[in-house]
């Protein structure tokens, strides 16, 4: 049976999901479908007031519910069986996602969908796994390391992969007692809209996850600074980060989470199992249109390698087959918006007009909705906007080194320090490299997670705060108190 559909067939969710209820709410931005740029729905703003209401729901689905308060392990068969309904309605969740977002239908179903429920499923497992700690103290006294949860969680996640930034949040939250109020992009919220009230049906409490829509100015902020959310974990840009913060230590200080942009470099000694380079880097610029903060955007390669190595990646990057997300034989994504494909455009044409020349693609592609071509830019230095800035699109830029130093000098980026791949066949080398990269993920003759949730995700300077996934995303929603008893 065929994956494709038709978008128009769709149900859409319409307006807010507090306390286990549907918040009607119908005006608010227009959105188009980015594969064929049509306008198909509008996303809602909740206001300060509205966003008080999910707080109030997500407190008192705490007191009455006992969620923080119950055995742990109870916590996690809830929360694996919300894990099997996401999978028993997967088609109906990539449709959503499908329809308004930049993600191939085939690839939901393949990819983040399960990769979703496998998220609540691997975060489930710490409820009744991960406790307090003994420490060592005098022989008159007992000291512990006791954590318990912050209470309600505020969350926002990006439009690239809704599904799976939602799971991201409402996991490690959720395992380990909290509540969440989650403000979805306001480009892409109907699948994290189904996502909430899927986790009732599977018998969660009602308000234990509120969905609130809205843009970043009324609805983030208003989540951002509420006095009654304790914590605050969020994926975007760096600039939306910054804001962030802003708010928080101008309205009260609380924690925070903040994975936000990068510009990864992708290292390339002369050394290197080249096709296998060629095959990872192509995958990780290719891979939703390049739309991932963790993208692999700056091929920095030994310049004795460097045409072969070019002509290698040019040569999967031709291969690409667009279409639309609701069709299954398409492997290739639109761009999210207009104004997101135009300063994709700005930042080439700047880079061009700086002596850059596009050895592949470098314009749009010939097809209904956002669609821009994979590009390969050559001749770029240091201060070129295509190096410095994250461009969040199919475009690659190349640099040549010499010696080991310089690629490594290359290699560290002045704002982002998020990811960086390695290739080379000398372990040595490699370790060297690990040592150097200013990088929260280093890949090694590799690029990108395979469904490793264990490893941690968060960057090094501009590119966050703390991290996501792991045992460390789930510890960074509790909160810890040190305890001392005289004997």
């Amino acid at each position: 049976m065929s994956l494709s559909f038709d978008p128009s067939s769709v149900a859409l969710p319409r307006g807010h999901f507090i306390g286990g209820e549907w918040i009607d709410a119908r005006d608010g931005i227009d959105l188009h479908r980015p594969s064929d740029a049509a306008a198909f729905a509008a996303c809602p703003i909740a206001d300060a007031a509205l966003v008080d209401r999910a707080v109030a729901a997500a407190k008192q689905a705490l007191a009455t519910s006992g969620w923080s308060r119950v055995a742990p392990r109870e916590r996690a068969r809830a929360l694996h069986r919300w894990a099997d309904l996401i999978e028993a309605e997967a088609e109906a969740l990539a449709r959503l996602e499908a329809v308004a977002s930049t993600r191939p239908i085939t690839e939901l179903m393949t990819g983040d969908v399960p990769v979703t429920a496998e998220q609540i499923r691997f975060f489930a497992e710490f409820a009744d796994k991960e406790g307090g700690n003994l420490v060592p103290t005098g022989s008159d006294s007992f000291g512990m390391i006791a954590t318990e949860p912050y209470g309600v969680v505020g969350a926002i996640t990006p439009w690239n992969f809704p599904i799976n930034m939602a799971g991201w949040k409402l996991g490690p939250a959720l395992a380990a007692g909290n509540a969440i109020v989650l403000k979805p992009s306001e480009m892409t919220p109907f699948a994290t809209l189904y996502l909430a009230e899927l986790s009732v049906r599977a018998g969660l409490p009602a308000g234990l996850i509120n969905i609130v829509l809205g843009d970043g100015r009324t609805t983030g902020t208003a989540i951002t600074g509420h006095p009654g959310i304790a914590k605050v974990s969020f994926t975007g840009s760096t600039v939306a980060g910054a804001a962030i913060m802003e708010n928080i230590a101008r309205t009260g200080i609380k924690p925070m989470t903040l994975e936000l942009g990068g510009k990864s470099p992708q290292l390339v000694f002369a050394d290197a199992d080249l096709p296998l380079a060629a095959g990872a880097i192509a995958r990780s610029i290719l891979g939703n249109a390049g739309q991932a903060c963790v993208a692999g955007s700056r091929l920095i390669v030994a310049e004795s390698v460097a045409e072969e190595l070019v002509a290698l990646i040019v040569e999967r990057m031709r291969t690409v087959r667009p279409g639309p997300t609701w069709d299954a034989a398409s492997a290739y994504s639109p761009i999210i918006s207009e104004r997101q494909i135009c300063r994709m455009e700005g930042i080439v044409d700047a880079a061009v007009a700086r002596g850059a020349s596009c050895r592949l693609g470098g314009e749009r592609l010939g097809h209904a909705g956002y669609f821009y071509a994979p590009t390969v830019l050559e001749g770029v230095d240091a201060a070129s906007p295509a190096v410095t800035e994250e461009i969040f699109g199919p475009v690659l830029t190349v640099q040549r080194f010499r010696e080991e130093e310089e690629g490594l000098a290359l290699a560290d980026h002045p704002t982002y320090g998020l990811c960086a791949g390695l290739y080379t066949r000398v372990l040595s080398r490699a370790l060297r490299a690990v040592n150097r990269l200013q990088a929260g993920t280093v890949w090694v003759n590799r690029y990108g997670r395979s469904r490793d949730h264990i490893l941690p995700t968060g960057g090094y300077k501009q590119s966050g705060l703390g991290k996501d996934l792991g045992r460390e995303a789930y510890l960074a929603n509790r909160k810890s108190k040190s305890v001392l008893i005289a004997l």
